[in-house]
């Protein structure tokens, strides 16, 4: 079953980008649509057989691939992964069905986000150090292609400056994974069969911030941060609702899969830093965004606040906070994807995205009022307003790291405050007030621009209800992965106590 979310998106890449020759390009985007649904019904599918409360790795496929260098083709979902998958087949199928029509080169535009998603599910499923990089990397080719060709005036800076961000990421990553394996003694990159515990705790350390700043760089955490405004910014609509959604979770992913669980000593020493980490990246992410006049670079910006929380919650390593790193990072898969189209159609019907351009959308006769409401409503959810998704993961983020890290809990809920003031600004100068000339006469909205927008809406409004169904999918898996790092971490320096007792 996990295989063919890799495989399906990749074959349907092939046969969209070479078979017909004389495919038409409605003909193209209604294929790639298919093999979408298909793929996000899969992950539906894979959640209803999905055993909750079983923390082991399910449905595991695994065979010898390259011996030579011990890699192994293993895949299995848990609970960490699975939300992840759903979300990516989600909004993979968003991105295509929110893509206009007469897109140029469309044959090569859906092969290449049918093989973005094919490289995602593939990261989220490995369970082996290498095979989860070649993905990790596999995934920077498309992206990279999709911002420079179809992105705006200065698409080729922004995608080169991603593609080396990225790829100091990749090295990083790479560089830290081998050292785990042959300081470890390990003759496989299987993650099952690691144990790092005989490492001194200089090693680890070491390892781990290898691993936490390649990560770091990808989520992207201050001072890391700089490639990804100018990339939402020259990216096309459908592309930054990819980006935000989902590739900015491979990094929060990589950093509890590999990080914290793979270095549980080397976690308990950096992880006060992390924290303090956590608050700048939230702080200044909330800060730049105020000034903002362009609406896409202020969501940009309030996506590196909103992942400083999950770091938070992630340094804090408690039960209850690591399920709020999987409710945080989900929480914004939907929220800002949900803004981002928004924004998108806001310029597709006003021509601006200029703040000091545009005024008095939420006008019910000549203006955008269903687009300004669903604006209203994920501006609410992503300032953490009871009801929605938003709040239930920001809270429980902040009540589970207050008990481990007080100081810096009661730093980063100042960015929820922040968060309502530049969506404030947004809301104010864009929607309220008297339509401004420049958007006295805009196209008719269709309900086609409209459907993503109020599908994602939903779902924060059930989610924000509702947020059990999303809770019991990981809350064992998380509690696990807290107890198993406990445990190792302790293990670890009883260890390094001991050394020192000798050596005294």
């Amino acid at each position: 079953m996990l295989s063919a979310l890799i495989l399906l998106p990749l074959l349907g890449a092939v046969v969209v980008g070479f078979f017909p020759i004389g495919i038409t390009p409605k003909a193209s985007r209604n294929l790639a649509l298919i093999v979408a649904t298909v793929v996000f019904s899969w992950t539906i599918a894979l959640a209803i057989q999905f055993q909750p409360t079983d923390v082991s790795q399910q449905f595991t496929q695994s065979f010898p691939w390259i011996d030579a260098l011990g890699l192994t083709y293993q895949v299995s979902v848990d609970g960490l992964s699975l939300p992840l998958l759903i979300l990516n087949g989600l909004l993979t199928g968003i991105a295509i069905y929110s893509t206009n029509p007469d897109i140029q080169r469309p044959r090569l535009y859906y092969s290449l986000l049918l093989l973005l998603s094919a490289a995602v599910m593939g990261a989220f499923l490995a369970q082996d150090l290498l095979l989860f990089f070649l993905f990790y990397e596999i995934e920077l080719i498309p992206l990279y292609l999709l911002i420079a060709i179809w992105g705006g005036e200065r698409r080729g800076y922004a995608a080169t400056k991603f593609l080396i961000y990225t790829a100091v990421s990749g090295i990083l990553v790479l560089a830290s994974f081998l050292g785990v394996v042959w300081l470890s003694g390990s003759h496989s990159f299987a993650l099952a069969g690691l144990d790092t515990s005989t490492l001194p705790i200089t090693t680890q350390i070491i390892l781990l911030v290898g691993i936490v700043i390649g990560f770091g760089i990808k989520i992207p955490l201050v001072p890391f941060h700089t490639w990804l405004p100018d990339a939402h910014v020259e990216a096309s609509t459908p592309i930054s609702v990819l980006l935000a959604g989902v590739l900015l979770k491979l990094g929060t992913y990589g950093l509890l899969r590999f990080g914290m669980n793979l270095l549980p000593g080397a976690w308990v020493y950096i992880s006060p830093w992390l924290a303090t980490w956590a608050v700048v990246s939230v702080l200044y992410g909330a800060s730049c965004a105020i000034p903002q006049t362009d609406m896409k670079k202020m969501v940009a910006y309030s996506s590196i606040g909103h992942m400083g929380y999950i770091l938070l919650a992630a340094a804090a390593a408690t039960p209850l906070s690591i399920l709020g790193t999987v409710m945080q990072m989900v929480s914004h898969g939907l929220i800002s994807p949900l803004l981002f189209l928004l924004v998108g159609v806001v310029y597709k019907k006003a021509g601006s995205r200029d703040l000091e351009v545009i005024r008095g959308l939420l006008n019910p006769e000549r203006g955008l009022p269903l687009i300004g409401s669903l604006m209203v409503l994920g501006v609410m959810a992503s300032a953490g307003i009871p009801g929605m998704v938003g709040f239930i993961s920001e809270f429980i983020v902040f009540r589970a790291s207050f008990e481990v890290y007080p100081v810096q809990t009661l730093l980063c809920m100042l960015g929820t405050g922040l968060t309502a003031v530049y969506f404030l600004i947004l809301m104010n100068r864009a929607f309220f007030g008297r339509l401004s000339a420049q958007v006295m006469n805009l196209p008719r909205v269709y309900w086609s621009d409209r459907a993503p927008a109020i599908v994602l809406a939903a779902l924060i409004v059930i989610f924000g209800i509702q947020p059990s169904w999303l809770a019991r999918l990981t809350q064992a898996t998380t509690s696990t992965m807290v107890n198993n790092q406990n445990f190792l971490a302790s293990v670890v320096l009883d260890r390094q106590d001991s050394a020192i007792g000798n050596q005294n």
